[in-house]
């Protein structure tokens, strides 16, 4: 057994190994911080060590020092995101390309007003999801999770929450067949959540201390203070517990069922009929991940999407009231108001940015 220790900070390994001993005679600077990063049986293999100090790292890999800053590591580092955008980019245009065939097949089978229902629903959702996605990278910085854990968050995430919708899809269409009047329940929810995109102030919506989901879920769940890599438990001082990372997912899930008291009357809105609701939820789901990827660094930018989105929830909110009166407005004129006002919104945000720059 033998240990290191570096201003106050002891790491220790099972393993008596050369290069272990060796690392306990280095001297590091008392902002760097050292972790053990993998280690064999093997008295040759090397123990590798990471040593950060502020952003800067060195990784040793046997007797070879490799320096995080180097322009070839962060050449690598920029091919690697660039790579992974470009993945992103594909997974992103095959959603969109299946919902549009599917949307064109549900036009050939069951006529141009089911699809213009789907589409309206899956614009709503698509809309809606990116706005959710500024939350969920706020809940990651909070957290702070580790880039290379954020898609199996994500991925547990958008499993839980294709459950949950399709549940909560079933229970309101027989509730909404049964009781009428709940459409004006609905309608209240879609206009108050218009109000409240409006009166929001970012700098409330940006700090997540005070937020009752995340207190609530932190009060419930027992969380060891560190990860343990991506797993979602841990043994610490003989007790298993849950590890940030399952809170975190925690979190993400039960803040997608407070987007879906959105999403989902947005889209009961446009349609009555389950199979469309459920599918343009579904198909507005599932490239959430990749967008996620490419929208999360530049989800300041789109300034002005969150007014739009308010504009839609209203429109929503109004439609949802005067079909209740009687007054029947076509679903052709709420895609094209929904597809107005999202494109309006997004094309304003990036001329503002072309004009800041």
């Amino acid at each position: 057994m033998a240990s290191i220790v570096h201003h106050g900070l002891q790491i220790s390994s099972k393993i008596d190994s050369p290069w272990l001993r060796l690392s306990s005679q280095l001297h590091f600077h008392p902002r760097t911080s050292v972790e053990i990063v993998h280690n064999r049986v093997p008295q040759f293999s090397p123990v590798i060590i990471n040593c950060r100090r502020g952003s800067r790292s060195l990784i040793r890999r046997g007797s070879r020092i490799e320096r995080e800053g180097d322009p070839s590591t962060a050449e690598a580092d920029k091919a690697e995101g660039t790579e992974s955008k470009v993945s992103s980019i594909r997974n992103v245009a095959l959603c969109v390309a299946s919902a549009l065939a599917f949307g064109v097949g549900v036009g050939l089978k069951d006529g141009a007003g089911k699809a213009s229902e789907f589409f309206a629903g899956y614009l709503l959702e698509q809309s809606l999801s990116v706005d959710n996605l500024f939350v969920f990278v706020l809940i990651f910085k909070y957290f702070k999770v580790p880039i290379e854990y954020q898609n199996r968050v994500l991925t547990y995430g958008i499993a839980g929450a294709i459950v949950f919708r399709l549940t909560i899809i079933l229970l309101g269409t027989a509730t909404l067949q049964r009781f009428e009047g709940v459409n004006l329940l609905l309608a209240a929810i879609l206009l108050f959540s218009s109000f409240q995109l409006f009166a929001s102030d970012e700098e409330d919506d940006s700090d997540l201390s005070d937020n009752f989901v995340v207190k609530t879920c932190q009060k419930l769940i027992p969380v060891a203070a560190n990860y343990d890599g991506n797993r979602f438990f841990t043994l610490q001082e003989g007790v298993k517990k849950a590890t940030p990372l399952l809170l975190t997912v925690a979190v993400i899930e039960l803040s997608d069922i407070a987007f879906a008291v959105d999403s989902i009357p947005a889209v009961f809105g446009v349609t009555r009929d389950p199979f469309i609701v459920f599918t343009s939820n579904l198909f507005a789901i599932l490239g959430l991940r990749s967008l996620f990827v490419l929208v999360s660094d530049g989800m300041s930018e789109l300034e002005y999407l969150q007014p739009s989105i308010g504009v839609v929830l209203a429109f929503v909110g109004s439609k949802m009231i005067l079909d209740f009166f009687g007054f029947h407005v076509p679903t052709e004129a709420s895609l094209g108001f929904v597809a107005l006002s999202l494109s309006t919104g997004v094309l304003l945000s990036v001329l503002k940015k072309s004009d800041g720059s």
